[in-house]
């Protein structure tokens, strides 16, 4: 548009008039477009130019309407979904910073809400994409019906929404969120001869003012995940003071922490006893457990350590300087370490998956070889079954090194028994959960046998964990376990008290633990039969 250009909307008959009054006191020859709308069956839009003389008026008239509803369309797309019509991400971004720049006309916080709908991905899988965009167009209307006109909807995902309540208090808007999943659920949506059933669930949040879109929209999303935890239908909600914020911005730093290649400061290493059951009183064995403590010097929930190094990708890094603390740790002590069999380590699976993590700590292995046959490689049975032909290279390399393997967690794989017989680890971890309620739950009592005895006839130690009390030692006992492991036998300890110890009984002080474990002892071997496949 040139110098003097104008673009203008109005009608035929007052096209001439606007453009005399725009144009007066233009020098003659410049141009004034206007674009000129005529009520027809369907509305048109012209464009005008005019060049005013200061006598004369010369106009001419362009139908732009294909270009005109082509142009609106492009910009209705750059910010709204083209399946529902709901906003899309660009939209949803710019309508909270327009809703934070007014914070100032406002009576109340953004208050911002995600909504999830509950196995909604089935109706794909088993009637197409076609069947499932219908439902989700029927939902967006549902939805759209239980807002006032303030309110904003956004697609973000195949099936998720952000909801979006302006000026509204949160009391108000978490009752409109009832509503909402509640008209989600109350009838099926009738397409194609079929009736489908949907529920949602939803996580509100009154979102504090130093919290950027991004993070308020990942607040929300957490909230209505622990929703779906609770069940269908149901919604979270919190406030803006609510220690979930708080909880969240020590997540956001500890993810800081793990940002470069080297692990943070802070880790340090516990070490939780393994009992043997045929010489508690001989052997001395341990799981070394990844520690860390924070700026403030409190300790860090190790799973949200973990989290954090897998979130960043920065989890081989963890596993190696684990691996590598644990091997010169037990360099170091090794003449305190005689009664010591075995000491377990975890690996993550995507240490596994690394080609760099496996290159280094062969590297390792080498450096430290006098030590390497005193070390268990814990690789959880999930994990090892996901990639068999590279669990298996990886056991075999780890074996030929001279470290021995067990699979971890065995039992929750659905698969575990079939692909068993391909993996040559050295012991079966069984799964805690089922060995904690195994005084109350037949089930769990014929699968922790079952395994045992797989175990057993494959050459394989079996070491059950999560062992809390006298009655689920005695019964793991006259099942033929071979170890045992959990807050009956000891809490994680110190390298120190570990060094301290001549064997895992040393750290029981339950009578009724040691009076199992010495009525029962005359019953095992006391040779070093029963351990042979871990040494």
């Amino acid at each position: 548009m040139t110098a003097g250009e104008v673009e203008i909307e109005l009608s035929c008959d007052s096209a001439i008039a606007e453009v005399q009054t725009r144009s007066d006191g233009e020098t003659p020859g410049d141009d004034i477009i206007a674009s000129l709308k005529v009520d027809t069956p369907r509305r048109r839009h012209f464009l005008l130019r005019a060049a005013y003389d200061g006598s004369r008026l010369e106009c001419s008239l362009q139908d732009v309407t294909e270009r005109y509803e082509a142009t609106q369309t492009l910009h209705f797309l750059s910010e709204h979904d083209p399946l529902t019509g709901a906003l899309n991400r660009r939209g949803l971004d710019k309508y909270i910073e327009q809703a934070r720049e007014a914070k100032g006309h406002l009576t109340h916080p953004l208050v911002i809400a995600y909504l999830d709908l509950d196995r909604f991905k089935l109706i794909n899988d088993l009637f197409g994409h076609h069947i499932g965009d219908a439902v989700l167009r029927r939902v967006y209307l549902r939805i759209e019906a239980e807002l006032e006109s303030h309110n904003r909807v956004c697609r973000v995902g195949g099936d998720e929404f952000v909801i979006l309540f302006g000026d509204t208090p949160l009391e108000k808007a978490a009752s409109l969120s009832q509503a909402i999943v509640d008209a989600i659920g109350e009838r099926p949506y009738e397409i194609d001869h079929r009736a489908f059933h949907v529920r949602a669930s939803l996580g509100l949040i009154e979102s504090p003012a130093n919290l950027s879109p991004r993070e308020a929209i990942s607040a929300a999303d957490c909230a209505c995940r622990e929703a779906k935890i609770q069940g269908k239908g149901r919604i979270v909600v919190y406030g803006h003071g609510a220690n979930m914020f708080d909880e969240r911005a020590r997540q956001i730093s500890l993810l800081e922490q793990f940002s470069g290649d080297q692990p943070p400061p802070g880790l340090f290493l516990e070490m939780q006893p393994i009992m043997s059951l045929a010489t508690p009183h001989e052997a001395l064995d341990f799981e070394v457990l990844l520690r860390m403590r924070g700026p403030d010097g409190l300790a860090i929930p190790p799973a949200k350590a973990i989290s954090a190094a897998e979130a960043n990708g920065t989890i081989s890094a963890l596993d190696k300087w684990v691996m590598e603390t644990t091997l010169k740790w037990i360099d170091c002590n090794r003449s305190r370490l005689t009664r010591t069999r075995f000491v377990s380590v975890n690996v993550s699976a995507a240490s596994l998956n690394d080609e760099r993590f496996v290159r280094e700590v062969g590297i390792l292995f080498e450096r430290y070889q006098n030590v390497v046959p005193m070390l268990c490689v814990e690789i959880t049975e999930g994990v090892a079954l996901h990639d068999l032909a590279n669990t298996r290279r990886l056991i075999n390399s780890v074996q030929r090194l001279g470290a021995k393997v067990a699979l971890d967690d065995f039992g929750a794989g659905y698969t575990s028994f079939p692909y068993l017989r391909d993996l040559p680890a050295d012991a079966l971890k069984i799964d805690g959960e089922f060995v904690k309620n195994i005084n109350r739950s037949p089930a769990n009592a014929a699968i922790v046998e079952a395994i045992i005895g797989l175990a057993r006839n494959l050459g394989m130690q079996s070491i059950a964990e999560w062992v809390e009390d006298a009655p689920t030692l005695e019964l793991l006992q006259s099942m033929g376990v071979d170890h045992v492991q959990g807050f009956a036998i000891a809490r994680p300890q110190s390298p120190d008290q570990i060094l301290a110890a001549t064997s895992a009984a040393d750290f029981i002080t339950d009578p009724d633990i040691l009076a199992v474990i010495d009525a029962r002892g005359a019953l095992y071997a006391t040779d070093d039969d029963a351990f042979r496949s871990m040494h």
